[in-house]
């Protein structure tokens, strides 16, 4: 089969190249052969390109943890949900090998393409989507009137995120975004239907402090809940802006890891709570149950449109180096999809 590869093993974007002498993946029990039609983009396959995102076991060298496909093959006895057939129109989530014209997955990890849904968008649906239930409701546990507050807003899983804390019943929901460009795309693209413009508030953090924002509207009380894939740089400002009994969910380390000088005063003494969550390297058990929240609670409204799923741009994968370089540009405001495209050679 083909499949972007990365030369060297590792390296900028330019060291990213389509294959066509890539073994197809072998199928194990409980697995599903998909032929890919399409697959979307995630700032960890940016840090996976870059030798910097440590694999979880098991899982395939190739790039990509999201995809949308057709059944080709089933493992050697037969489907084990009994939910699908061979041709079935489907998309989900993998340890990683998207980037391919042939992907496994455990069928437990599978969802149907509702018909109204193309394959370009059901490829970017389930990694931000999963991620914004887990940070937003499993682990941030968003209880109705909370205020929250999530940063990267004009990010997939942020804008995920958003709406869900908005149609969860977040009080107020404030965002840092890096333009004014962005605060606009917030404000006028995810208002769920129900909510007032003030209760969607977005902050350019290049000329805006977010601390003192949150102060100013909440009279110095503070937030609830942050869901932060920042890291390093907003630590302590997170730590102020948090409420008494506040939770802070880390996700992400874009900015670093390590953090000097933090007043972990503040946690005691504000009783915070401090937790770090991913989704990649979680068990199949865990991602089933995430799996079941996502289809009760959320798909749903992405499939009455309640919830704006937005893709931002689609590019062939023959221009996969471009595709690259967008997402690291920091311009895009939703998904980064990839089509995955007949006969054509890099």
């Amino acid at each position: 089969m083909r499949a972007i590869l990365v030369k060297g093993g590792k390296g900028p974007s330019s060291s990213l190249y389509l294959s066509d002498n890539v073994p197809i993946p072998k199928i194990n029990q409980g697995e599903v052969l998909i032929k890919v039609k399409a697959f979307a983009l995630n700032r960890m396959d940016i840090l996976q390109r870059n030798g910097s995102y440590p694999l979880p076991e098991g899982a395939s060298e190739i790039l990509g943890v999201e995809f949308s496909g057709t059944i080709s093959q089933f493992s050697a006895n037969g489907s084990i949900t009994k939910q699908f057939q061979i041709g079935d129109r489907v998309y989900g989530l993998v340890l990683g090998g998207a980037y391919a014209e042939y992907v496994v997955c455990r069928e437990e990890l599978l969802f149907k393409i509702p018909d109204s849904i193309t394959y370009e968008t059901a490829a970017s649906i389930p990694e931000v989507w999963l991620t914004a239930v887990q940070v937003v409701k499993t682990v941030g546990q968003l209880k109705r009137c909370d205020k929250f507050m999530f940063h990267a807003g004009a990010s997939g899983v942020g804008q995920a995120a958003i709406q869900i804390a908005l149609g969860e019943g977040a009080s107020k929901v404030f965002c840092t975004v890096g333009s004014d460009m962005k605060k606009e795309f917030i404000s006028s693209q995810l208002l769920v239907k129900g909510r007032k413009q003030e209760d969607l508030m977005p902050i350019n953090y290049h000329n805006e402090d977010f601390v003192s924002v949150i102060n100013d509207v909440t009279s110095s009380k503070g937030v609830d809940l942050i869901v932060d894939p920042v890291g390093q740089c907003y630590f302590n400002k997170n730590l102020e802006a948090l409420a008494p009994g506040g939770r802070l969910v880390n996700m992400g380390t874009m900015s670093g890891g390590i953090v000097e000088n933090a007043n972990i005063g503040m946690i005691l003494y504000k009783r915070l709570r401090v937790e770090g969550t991913t989704l990649r390297a979680r068990s199949l058990e865990y991602k089933v149950v995430l799996k079941a929240a996502f289809e009760q609670d959320v798909l749903p409204c992405i499939i009455a449109n309640k919830y704006k799923h937005i893709i931002d741009k689609v590019f062939d994968w023959e221009d996969i180096v471009s595709a690259h370089d967008y997402m690291e540009s920091n311009q895009s405001m939703g998904k980064v999809v990839v089509r995955v495209t007949e006969n054509k050679q890099l």
